[in-house]
């Protein structure tokens, strides 16, 4: 097994990157409101739809660092 190689840390962050939308998903109440509306759409819409390009990125980084060898 070779030392320092920093697997251990690449996985970490990509665990903790991997929590980050999955806790604020699951934080309904935080985004559960109305106001304030962007093009019509209350909060809780528009802040989905923001979501999925944001987790989009941070899984793809989340995988780069599972799969970097």
């Amino acid at each position: 097994m070779a030392r320092g190689n920093g697997r251990g840390a690449r996985l970490a962050i990509a665990a903790v990157l991997l929590l980050i939308p999955t806790i604020i998903y699951f934080d309904v109440p935080f985004y559960n409101v109305i106001y304030p509306e962007v093009g019509g759409l209350p909060f809780f819409y528009w802040f989905q739809i923001a979501m999925l390009p944001v987790s989009a990125v941070l899984f793809l980084v989340a995988a780069y660092l599972i799969d970097k060898k």
